[in-house]
């Protein structure tokens, strides 16, 4: 479980100011951000003609185009440049809307993390390599987490993006930040490519504004094992997870309810998007609506569509779209997270059609020219996927829908959690 470590004099996880808790440019480069020194949330409200609502921000950066894990692992590919890039061909992104993501500070990710775990990340990065017994002892230089270039600085970014984003969403609103979702990172070591754990240092973010209800939403293929580390016997921080059964990291069973806050409904291998609908009504929503959260933050994994080469679910990527535009209903503040998407065409489109939900665009049936070479120019080497990959996935954000009856697995498990809910206190 996490322990409260000690913040700056303000109680801010950064020091200070906007421009101290940076100390970074759009590249990672440490750098003064300017002259912008408004403490976060203090900036009044963006308002948009849609509802009245706050406009949503979206948070990026350029330390994302050019870093990867390696050659053959996963996270090899592009994923959210893709969605910049996406978003900027088709005119949703104006630069009132766009926020170049801050580099956390170690004193700000020492909130949840162990500070000689994060002495030991910084030193990989900058002599990339350590010892046999740290690598053991903190999960790094394996397959999964490997040491590569940005290893401190590109998690880092995640992370003081949705830390960020919390202190920005203090009056309530919508935030996008793509590279966040890191939700298998420990405190004190690297796991599931996750070396660090941005979901609970937002959790902790909001509590430091004085926030009590938070409900976590994850709808990634892999379960989110990091954040029920941290919070999983909190009452106060709801976390639903949908994932894929016995696949890595192999928790989060039907069973499992922490301190009585956690639900988890594993998916059936081939689980569909009428499968996911059934889980969204009859699971997730009223859920969620029941515990009345003051900010909830989703993680939209989109590693659970058809495409995917790191599971074996069915989805399309609307299933995530329906999900996304009905938890902009449930609370106050929401923050979506990306998470993993390991398919750089279907990540880039899912992700991307993630921030036309969120801001209001209307999806085309055909994408335009410029949208169009973004996923021209895109390249899945070393996987099957890459060799021949279909005409729609240049031409198209939105999959065909991938529907069909509700598998009985799934229709068993949501009377099992129906029933716990009855009684749920």
């Amino acid at each position: 479980m996490y322990s409260e470590r000690p913040q700056s004099q303000d109680g801010s996880p950064f020091t200070g100011t906007t421009k101290n808790v940076s100390g970074a440019d759009d590249n990672g480069r440490d750098v003064n951000a300017g002259a912008d020194t408004a403490p976060l949330g203090a900036r009044a409200p963006h308002r948009s003609a849609i509802g009245g609502a706050v406009i949503p921000r979206f948070i990026g950066s350029e330390i994302y185009r050019g870093s990867s894990y390696g050659a053959l692992h996963p996270l090899r590919v592009p994923r959210v440049s893709t969605v910049m890039d996406l978003s900027r061909a088709l005119g949703w992104l104006a630069p009132a809307q766009y926020l170049t993501s801050p580099r956390a500070k170690p004193s700000a990710l020492a909130a949840w993390h162990d500070p000689t775990y994060l002495e030991v990340l910084q030193r990989a990065e900058r002599d990339g390599t350590l010892g046999a017994e740290e690598r053991l002892r903190h999960g790094l230089g394996t397959a999964a987490n490997p040491i590569y270039p940005e290893v401190f600085r590109r998690p880092a970014t995640a992370a003081g993006g949705s830390i960020m984003a919390a202190g920005m969403l203090r009056g309530g609103g919508v935030i996008y930040n793509p590279g966040g979702g890191t939700h298998h990172g420990l405190p004190d070591r690297a796991n599931g490519f996750c070396y660090l754990n941005d979901p609970c240092l937002a959790i902790l973010a909001f509590r430091r504004m004085g926030l009590r209800r938070i409900a976590y939403l994850d709808i990634d293929a892999h379960h989110c094992d990091g954040v029920v580390h941290g919070f999983g016997n909190d009452p106060d921080i709801l976390i639903v997870s949908t994932h894929e059964e016995r696949r890595w990291p192999f928790t989060g069973a039907l069973e499992d309810r922490g301190g009585g806050n956690v639900w988890n409904l594993p998916l059936p291998r081939g689980a569909n998007d009428a499968d996911m609908a059934a889980i969204r009504d009859g699971l997730i929503l009223p859920l969620i609506q029941d515990f009345a959260p003051e900010a909830l933050i989703l993680q939209c994994g989109a590693d659970a569509v058809a495409e995917d080469p790191l599971s074996r679910l069915q989805m399309s990527n609307n299933a995530h779209w329906a999900i996304v535009a009905a938890a902009a209903t449930l609370a106050p503040r929401l923050l979506v997270l990306g998470g993993g998407g390991y398919n750089p065409w279907s990540v880039g489109r899912l992700w991307t059609g993630v921030w036309a939900t969120l801001s209001g665009a209307e999806i085309p049936d055909r994408l335009p020219p410029r949208a169009q070479a973004v996923l021209r120019g895109l390249e899945f080497a070393n996987n099957r996927l890459g060799r021949n990959p279909p005409e729609h996935w240049f031409t198209t954000l939105r999959d065909a829908p991938r529907t069909g009856p509700v598998s009985g697995d799934v229709n068993a498990r949501l009377a099992h959690l129906r029933a716990r809910a009855r009684s749920w206190v």
